[in-house]
């Protein structure tokens, strides 16, 4: 299978990055410390471009299952450091979709937006788009 056919799975009426940042809003109030990443939960629309409607049930298991989120702080010491051997010199910042163990981190919600505060290590990669890990 493509992985751009896979990529570009859902309906996205509006834009998933646009969405997330304005349910967070405003986060220059937020101060993140050493190695945090403060990440906002990607959440599937109600419909594939296959036509299949998602139950409510699905999508709101999102909150809790999704292993993708965007970028919207970084700590100070996020994803520094000297010997390369986590991040191999990747430049990872705030607006990028990264993968991640569901069960790892903090949950919080922020404005009307289910997030995730992650240890830097906690994040396993970045994707391209959204939909292309579920």
């Amino acid at each position: 299978m493509n992985i751009t056919t896979i990529g570009r799975s859902m309906q996205h009426d509006v834009d998933p990055k646009r969405q997330i940042i304005t349910e967070v809003g405003d986060t220059k109030h937020i101060q993140l410390f050493g190695t945090q990443v403060l990440v906002g939960i990607y959440k599937r629309p109600e419909k594939t471009k296959g036509g299949i409607i998602l139950t409510p049930n699905a999508i709101a298991e999102d909150i809790y299952q999704s292993k993708v989120g965007l970028i919207l702080g970084l700590g100070p010491s996020a994803f520094v450091e000297t010997d390369g051997k986590w991040f191999g010199g990747l430049e990872i910042s705030v607006g990028d979709w990264v993968i991640f163990r569901p069960s790892d981190g903090w949950q919080l919600g922020i404005g009307s937006r289910e997030c995730r505060m992650l240890e830097d290590a906690s994040i396993k990669g970045i994707v391209g788009a959204p939909d292309l890990v579920w």
